[in-house]
């Protein structure tokens, strides 16, 4: 992947780049004709944590409970 340092760009150019919406598209054109499209993104999501199936859910809440009894008597 091809990396660009915003701060190398004239600034009119930066500010155009850093205000694309996610999804937006930008051509790039030389004497006329298209030559690149660039396709901003949003910032990455965290990837989510697998949940646990309820019956597990409930068989750890369960087991933590019945041991902090046990631990208090």
């Amino acid at each position: 992947m091809k990396r660009l340092d915003l701060d190398d760009l004239p600034p009119k150019i930066a500010a155009l780049l850093e205000g694309l919406a996610p999804g937006e598209a930008l051509l790039l054109v030389r004497h006329g004709a298209v030559v690149g499209r660039l396709v901003a993104e949003g910032p990455a999501a965290p990837p989510a944590e697998p949940g646990l199936p309820p019956e597990q859910h409930a068989r750890e809440v369960f087991e933590n409970f019945r041991a902090a009894i046990e631990d208090e008597f």
